[in-house]
């Protein structure tokens, strides 16, 4: 199994409405793809104005991530209205192999 992580950064005024916009587009997207087994969104404010927000997803496999995100599945996947709430972001994610109990 396969755990992907992406991060951005929005203002913390912004949380809540970026929260629900990623709900409906990045996690229901990632929900929905065959391989999946689960997506997760989490927040943490910085105290500065801004908040971290991290998506956490797990994936049969390397190759069923392509089925998200295409071909270069080293790159994160935008949607139109991330501009206007992201402050800052990765362009990036990562992937870690899951190990789980014997």
């Amino acid at each position: 199994m396969i755990a992907r992580t992406w991060r951005g950064w929005v203002r913390t005024d912004d949380r809540d409405a970026y929260v629900a916009y990623v709900e409906e587009t990045g996690m229901a997207h990632y929900r929905r793809t065959p391989g999946n087994r689960g997506a997760h969104l989490l927040t943490r404010d910085l105290g500065d104005g801004r908040t971290e927000v991290l998506t956490f997803s797990l994936w049969d496999s390397l190759d069923v991530i392509a089925g998200f995100a295409g071909a270069d599945i080293s790159r994160a996947v935008f949607y139109p209205e991330d501009e206007r709430y992201l402050v800052d972001r990765e362009v990036t994610v990562n992937h870690y192999e899951v190990h789980e109990p014997a």
